[in-house]
């Protein structure tokens, strides 16, 4: 495992004399090495709170995200004693791109966490997993001797509809791949982002220069979202898949976070996961879609609770 300074993930060079920049440096950031069909591929993260944390918190985020997005919540953890590890999927962020476009698949995101984790000298963990990450912690969370301890599902459920898979798709064949501005990419991705909720202005920007990162030979900002990630997608089967045989399987503490309006999380399906595994808590956002970012302070305050133990629901 290779851990560097969190210079080295510097996207946008922000003034470090803006709050916003000091506030969300992680402690470190760091790589490990994930393997498909054909090559391995780097696997970046950053790195907050106590590197002596006995259980480390694993925060994976959804299918055109990175794990800047959960900046917020990593550093209201790491000031609770948590160590917080957020990777970036491959493809995305600062992480390698695959080289096959067919191997952005459930499975290897699964094979790739599970090198994530083995990297870590501790033999339990908690999870936090938004949509696509949602999933993949699902599964993984389902496995016979799973480290995983407590899991926080963000807005995704074992069934997902089509209706929310088609405007997944749509967002993914129709995103630039470059902008010409940082204004440009912040009213795209105001836009299309517009169901995470209400955010201040200062979210945009951080979720914004997270995402894209300046091309000097191009003279543009370039996204740091593999467009052949849509080339997968074309392929319903990877993302429709019944879930529920893993769902059932999960027997520890799993908070649900929904947005109120969410597409990807109908009401139906939660109160069916509800029936079905016994295990599970749910805290509901207002004048949200797909997904809460788990940036304002009620969403960090449910999650935080959750993961300590401290939430009076969670069983």
């Amino acid at each position: 495992m290779e851990l560097k300074s969190p210079e080295r993930l510097g996207i946008l060079q922000v003034s470090a004399d803006q709050p916003e920049a000091r506030q969300m440096a992680p402690d470190r950031t760091g790589s490990v090495r994930g393997l498909t069909r054909r090559s391995f591929h780097r696997i970046a993260f950053t790195d907050w709170g106590p590197v002596s944390a006995a259980r480390p918190v694993i925060c994976v985020h959804g299918l055109t995200r990175n794990g800047r997005d959960f900046d917020h919540l990593a550093a209201a953890l790491a000031g609770a004693g948590r160590r917080t590890i957020c990777p970036d999927l491959p493809g995305r962020g600062q992480s390698d791109r695959l080289q096959d476009s067919s191997d952005y698949v459930l499975p290897q995101y699964c094979s790739d966490m599970t090198v994530l984790m083995a990297a870590f000298d501790s033999t339990e963990v908690d999870w936090v997993g938004t949509s696509l990450g949602g999933l993949i912690g699902m599964v993984l969370a389902a496995l016979p001797d799973s480290p995983i301890r407590r899991i926080v599902v963000n807005d995704i459920g074992p069934y997902l509809p089509w209706a929310g898979l088609l405007r997944l798709g749509a967002n993914l064949n129709d995103a630039p791949k470059s902008f010409e501005t940082i204004e440009q990419a912040e009213a795209y991705f105001r836009r299309i982002l517009a169901p995470f909720g209400q955010l201040e202005d200062a979210h945009w920007r951080h979720l914004t220069t997270h995402s894209i990162a300046w091309s000097a030979t191009e003279a543009c900002f370039k996204s740091l979202c593999d467009p052949n990630i849509a080339h997968a997608f074309r392929n319903p089967w990877h993302y429709s898949m019944d879930l529920w045989k893993y769902w059932d399987a999960i027997n520890v503490p799993i908070l649900v976070v929904r947005g109120q309006q969410s597409d990807l999380l109908p009401e139906a399906v939660l109160k069916d996961m509800m029936r079905r595994n016994r295990n599970v808590s749910v805290h509901t956002v207002q004048n949200c879609g797909h997904a809460p970012a788990l940036i304002a302070e009620d969403q960090i305050e449910a999650v935080t609770k959750f993961i300590s133990g401290n939430d009076p629901r969670a069983r």
